[in-house]
Order: structure tokens, then C-alpha cells, then sequence
């Protein structure tokens, strides 16, 4: 059973960083590529970024530069750095993996999520 656990966010003051952690479990040979989507208040799910099992990452335009992916292949952990906070980044954050990276996967994410973790970003 495939199981995506976020790590807890929590609150950092403008132009702050944090970094989140996902640990991804059940994926018996390893093999999965993992993605990042936020969602602000009201508004719906964007995708952040997302990286392939062989450690290549991509991501949405809006990320470029601000927000990281990288992947701890032991420790089957994929981590987001977030740096130059802003109030607008305040949302819940959520981890999804899977299999294959379908061509679409900002828009449907991939096959399981974790149930999110809230960032606050005050001003």
C-alpha cells in the first residue's frame, strides 16, 4: 500500500524560508517520481514542481527560482525548499507520487496524495 506522508508546515515571516518533506512509502522497487502542489485559500490546486525517479525536476513557471525539489533516494524522502516567502505562498500544501509522471501532471497531479500540510507566510 502506497502511503505519502507530508511533513508538518508551519508559519515563517516574509521572505523567509522553509522546507518541506515527503516521505513516500510502497513503492516496493523504488521506482516513483514525486510532485508538489499548493492550494491558497479559494483558490485551486497549482502544481509547484515535480521530479522524476532518475532525479531530473521540472517546474511550473511561477516556481522558477524561488522553490526547490530534491530527492533523498535512500531515505525515499523528496523535499521542497521554499525561499523569498511571500504572503500569497500561504496555502496548504500537498505531496503526490506515482508510478509513471503522466504528460499532464500539473493539472492531475499523479495516482496518491498525502493530505496536505498548511504554510503561512505572514507579511
Amino acid at each position: 500500500q502506497v502511503q505519502v506522508v507530508e511533513s508538518e508546515g508551519g508559519s515563517v515571516q516574509s521572505g523567509g524560508s522553509l522546507r518541506l518533506s515527503c516521505k513516500v512509502s510502497g513503492f516496493d522497487d523504488g521506482t516513483y517520481s514525486v510532485g508538489w502542489f499548493r492550494q491558497a485559500p479559494g483558490e485551486e490546486r497549482e502544481a509547484i514542481a515535480a521530479i522524476h525517479n532518475g532525479g531530473s525536476a521540472m517546474y511550473a513557471d511561477s516556481f522558477q527560482g524561488r522553490f526547490t525539489i530534491s530527492r533523498d533516494s535512500v531515505e525515499k524522502i523528496t523535499y521542497l525548499q521554499m525561499n523569498s516567502l511571500k504572503p500569497e505562498d500561504t496555502g496548504t500544501y500537498y505531496c503526490s507520487a506515482g508510478r509513471e509522471m503522466r504528460p499532464d501532471w500539473k493539472q492531475s497531479g499523479m495516482d496518491y496524495w498525502g493530505k496536505g500540510t498548511l504554510v503561512t507566510v505572514a507579511s
